[in-house]
């Protein structure tokens, strides 16, 4: 089988990092089409910039980054530092990126390509959803080159950044719901699923105990990450959030789930981002998402561990193609 062609949408924190280490280190299953990156975790200035930094980190400089919106639709930017550092990447000491940041907006990249492609393109979302908000907005008829949309957003229990809302929908509330709403095949891993896969001891040691440049840097990256999730939430381990959405799409045995009507709260003050999601959808509000319940954790940490630990410096990169 070709590669599936993918869009990675992300605001690299250290979650989003190790995603994207999992997906450039897939090349046989994707053909990443390009990286976008919006202000969330840290401000887009360093979202870019460590976009760029992880795809050195694994050399793929045939990967194009493109740097999208700064801040959310109606509201300011909420970051999160306390989770992932200062720099977005803590615990990982990675030179200042060489590879070029494209001059193209990725709004206009994500236009570009979803509506000249003749194979319909998956776009993984790991941040909040401004910049395919804003191309929904300006070009609807980009939803005709989406495949599917999987996003890592939202909860059915309680959030992480407010008692109702998690990170993702609730920094830019108004683009989850421009998402939601737009039709597109959607499938969401929240937290209920991404808080059942920890990184327990033992998953960071055999982690650790990879001899390659993209394994050290993952496990450095996840000795600190998380542990205030951990205080917060009352939680065994850290949980790994935005790797559960690469490692759905190499190995959707791994999860379970099951269609739902899926809505998001713009307005309320005390609850909004809360994403609420119906187990039983009717003729009049049918699904429109697959939302995910289950992920087996230990598959997924053996799957990351065995995709970092084969990339070797010096590996063959994929042919490098003409990017903008």
């Amino acid at each position: 089988m070709l590669p599936r062609p993918l869009i990675i949408d992300c605001d690299p924190g250290v979650d989003d990092a190790i995603a994207i280490l999992l997906a450039l280190v897939s090349p046989s299953e994707f053909d990443l089409l390009g990286i976008t990156t919006v202000a969330g975790n840290v401000p887009l200035a360093l979202t870019q910039a460590n976009a760029r930094r992880i795809c050195q980190l694994a050399q793929r400089p045939d990967v194009a980054v493109y740097a999208g919106c700064p801040r959310p639709l109606l509201r300011s930017l909420t970051t999160a530092e306390d989770i992932h550092g200062a720099t977005g990447l803590q615990g990982a000491d990675l030179p200042e990126p060489t590879l070029p940041l494209q001059s193209q907006h990725a709004v206009a990249f994500l236009i570009e390509r979803f509506t000249t492609t003749s194979t319909p393109i998956t776009l993984a979302t790991l941040g909040p959803l401004t910049n395919l908000a804003v191309a929904l907005i300006q070009c609807p008829a980009i939803a005709q080159g989406i495949d599917q949309v999987v996003m890592m957003g939202g909860a059915l229990g309680s959030g992480n950044i407010t008692p109702a809302a998690e990170f993702n929908i609730y920094v830019d509330p108004h683009a989850a719901k421009v998402v939601i709403d737009a039709g597109l095949p959607l499938t969401m891993i929240g937290l209920d699923v991404t808080h059942q896969v920890v990184t327990t001891p033992a998953r960071l040691a055999a982690l650790e105990a990879l001899d390659t440049p993209v394994g050290k840097a993952a496990a450095g990256m996840l000795r600190y990450y998380g542990q205030l999730d951990v205080e917060r939430h009352g939680l065994t381990a850290p949980p790994l959030h935005d790797p559960c959405v690469i490692a759905y799409l190499l190995r959707p045995d791994l999860f379970t789930g099951r269609p739902m009507r899926l809505a998001v709260e713009t307005e309320g003050s005390l609850c909004i981002g809360r994403t609420v999601a119906s187990v039983y959808p009717t003729a009049a509000l049918p699904a429109n998402a697959t939302v995910i319940k289950t992920a087996n954790a230990e598959g997924i940490y053996a799957l990351l561990t065995e995709r970092l630990g084969k990339h070797i410096a010096g590996h063959k990169t994929p042919p490098a193609r003409l990017i903008r």
